[in-house]
């Protein structure tokens, strides 16, 4: 995958994260992602489309969750709660929407966010992604995130149809 792509979500989570939580993100050795299973326990998830098809994931460890929850509710949660949840699906959402800013020039849409949680769950990229994995250390805990893009495929005739116009 081209650093075009990635580095504007390597720069989004660490001016979310120093921006909602003054937290500074210390990033590990990057690395290709083989294997479905998460990186840590809990992955806020947002399909991008467009020029580019594919997915964005956060993941962070079940403490660093409920932490970066407290800093944003004010409150400890006791587990992960649905205010757990919504606070990652948030964060992850910052991130992409930071992104797909810095990005400009590619057209992307971002879905939903949706977030997972436990030990065993399972994140599949498009098969024709190779995802890169981006570890980081923080005061929270760890943190990850995973970018998995590819191409969209031309619509196939669209070059004569637009040709057909002139």
């Amino acid at each position: 995958m081209r650093a075009e792509l990635v580095n504007p979500f390597l720069t989004a989570a660490r001016d979310v994260f120093q921006t909602m939580f003054e937290c500074d993100l210390v990033r590990g050795t990057p690395s290709l992602k083989r294997a479905c299973g998460p990186e840590l326990d809990v992955s806020g998830m947002i399909g991008l489309s467009g020029d580019y098809q594919g997915m964005v994931v956060l993941s962070l460890g079940r403490e660093t969750a409920i932490r970066a929850a407290e800093i944003l509710l004010g409150h400890r949660p006791g587990d992960i709660d649905e205010d757990v949840v919504d606070a990652v699906g948030e964060i992850t959402n910052m991130i992409a929407g930071s992104a797909k800013a810095m990005l400009g020039k590619p057209n992307l849409n971002l879905g939903l966010p949706t977030v997972v949680c436990g030990a065993f769950h399972f994140v599949r990229f498009p098969t024709s992604s190779v995802p890169i994995v981006l570890p980081f250390d923080s005061p929270l805990g760890p943190i990850c995130i995973e970018i998995g893009l590819t191409e969209a495929p031309t619509e196939v005739g669209s070059h004569y149809r637009h040709a057909a116009r002139h």
